[in-house]
């Protein structure tokens, strides 16, 4: 019974699209002459012109014959696509940059020990910035509790009722040592990232540089 039925299905759709071909004067092959699609409830449409139905609808252009001539596509056919391309050429992208990054390590390096030198270096000079960083940040704890001190003295710091307000330049001098302070604090936070970073990118060209010359 399931076969008729779908046999039943099939011939009737036959039937619409046959009649419906019937009402156009005949074309030639190439000759576009109908759309045909399925709406959004799955009813299958045709017209002379596209259908109010078929709009974001994957559509085909047919002749007169009945054949498929192009597919217009539909905004969820189109989205997909568009997302499938860019999957492919961002990976199109790491593929060719991952031979790229072989062919450096080949070229560059002619033993791990190279690589190591280069890290081991790399390293010491970010230590080295690291050093200068934590020396001015405590020149500056310095100067701002010596401005904390001075400052003591003034209102709002001093309980004294007949203490004076705080000097402009001294309020100036203790923000400009907070700010300073903040961002030399910033800069050795980075300081100890770009060193986890050098670590991390230096181990994994080791170990892909193995991978390419066999070493175990």
């Amino acid at each position: 019974m399931r076969g008729l039925r779908t046999l039943t299905i099939v011939a009737a759709t036959f039937v619409s699209w046959a009649a419906f071909a019937a009402q156009k004067p005949s074309a030639s092959v190439t000759s576009e002459a109908y759309y045909r699609c399925k709406d959004t409830k799955g009813q299958a449409l045709y017209g002379d012109s596209m259908p109010a139905g078929c709009q974001g609808q994957d559509t085909e252009v047919l002749n007169a014959h009945g054949m498929v001539l192009r597919v217009i596509e539909g905004e969820q056919t189109r989205a997909h696509r568009l997302s499938r391309e860019a999957a492919e050429a961002k990976e199109r992208q790491q593929r060719q940059e991952r031979l790229q990054r072989d062919r450096m390590l080949i070229e560059t390096y002619t033993n791990v020990e190279d690589i190591e030198r280069l890290r081991d270096q790399r390293i010491e000079l970010l230590l080295a910035q690291r050093r200068v960083t934590e020396q001015t940040i405590n020149n500056m704890r310095e100067r701002q509790a010596r401005i904390e001190s001075q400052v003591a003295r003034f209102k709002p710091y001093s309980d004294k009722p007949n203490a004076p307000p705080v000097p402009d330049h001294l309020a100036e001098e203790m923000v400009n040592t907070v700010n300073g302070l903040r961002v030399y604090q910033e800069s050795l936070e980075k300081n100890q990232r770009e060193q986890a970073e050098v670590k991390a990118t230096f181990s994994a060209d080791i170990k892909r540089f193995k991978e390419l010359k066999g070493i175990k």
